[in-house]
């Protein structure tokens, strides 16, 4: 299952993120976490003791080789150039397995706090004024829309804040969204605008209330978000100690049942293969019609196979 977690910059969404991987290794589960905010801080949050930087090599700085790779012997592709951020996969498309013996998870992926960890790589000064943060998201898109996980496989992207998560089609492809508010108008404001949209395309979003320091801070996200509040966490000592760099004790109770009931609404979803490769062809020909067929110079509806829906039966 892949599981984003977005909302208010400084909400706590890369914290979460953290902590929800962190359980489900610790579970002995295959898990993969992936930063893809703009701000890349999930390394530090899944190790507080970490005090060098990450190792490998960021996805966007390798973006035209995972293209040579995951494209394939796909006919339908006549080069990196001709591929695009939601060109979907179809038949000689290389398809991968979470944290399989491929050269992309071989180059990107490396243990922090027991975690197998993926950067997309940091926003710097080269890129002002030349590039937009949301093109180094394309080599994260690709690799979700080439991704087949299975049964009782995790991978948990932490997300851009707020509503920038929709420039890209990016949020479509997962199987759970969740989004984390605090207890006050600008923590919930964000929830406004992703439900809309999760609305539109179907996408499943539930809200985790952060920092509540008491009944008033529940009921007011209850009144705001109403039945999307699947949980919420208090606020932590431990969290604050782990961002001091010396977490003391251990996370409390309250806040451990709610990642447990985190994993049962994730376990409890069935994926659907169809919805997301509906999304990504959704997403690729409405970018084909409204900047990449110019800028290509080919016609990338074509990219489109239409006896082909990625899944395990594809893996064949």
């Amino acid at each position: 299952m892949r599981i984003a977690f977005v909302g208010k910059g400084g909400s706590g969404k890369t914290t979460l993120s953290a902590l929800f991987a962190r359980r489900l290794a610790r579970s002995g589960a295959p898990v993969l976490a992936v930063d893809a905010d703009i701000n890349q801080h999930l390394a530090e949050a899944l190790d507080p003791a970490l005090r060098t930087p990450f190792a490998a090599p960021p996805l966007a700085a390798r973006l035209g080789e995972i293209k040579d790779l995951l494209r394939g012997a796909n006919p339908r592709i006549a080069s990196r150039e001709a591929m695009i951020k939601t060109t979907p996969p179809g038949r000689g498309s290389r398809l991968l397995r979470l944290l399989g013996d491929d050269e992309l998870h071989a180059r990107h992926v490396r243990q922090v706090g027991g975690v197998p960890l993926m950067v997309t790589g940091e926003f710097d000064e080269s890129d002002l004024g030349v590039a937009c943060y949301h093109s180094k998201l394309g080599a994260v898109e690709l690799y979700l829309g080439h991704l087949v996980d299975g049964p009782g496989e995790y991978v948990v992207v932490d997300m851009t804040a707020g509503a920038d998560a929709f420039a890209s089609g990016l949020f479509t492809r997962f199987d759970m969204t969740f989004l984390v508010a605090e207890p006050t108008r600008k923590g919930v404001s964000v929830y406004r605008q992703y439900r809309d949209h999760a609305r539109e395309f179907d996408i499943p979003l539930a809200v985790i209330g952060n920092k509540v320091t008491g009944e008033e801070d529940l009921l007011f996200l209850k009144d705001q978000v109403g039945d999307d509040l699947l949980t919420h966490l208090v606020h932590s000592p431990w969290v604050r100690s782990a961002e001091q760099g010396s977490p003391q004790g251990e996370l409390e109770e309250t806040n451990r049942h709610a990642l447990t009931v985190l994993r049962e609404h994730v376990d409890a979803r069935t994926k659907d293969w169809p919805a997301l490769h509906r999304h990504a062809v959704q997403f690729h020909l409405r970018n084909a019609h409204a900047w990449a067929d110019r800028a290509t110079g080919q016609n990338l509806a074509a990219q489109v196979d239409p006896d082909f829906t990625p899944g395990p039966a594809s893996l064949a």
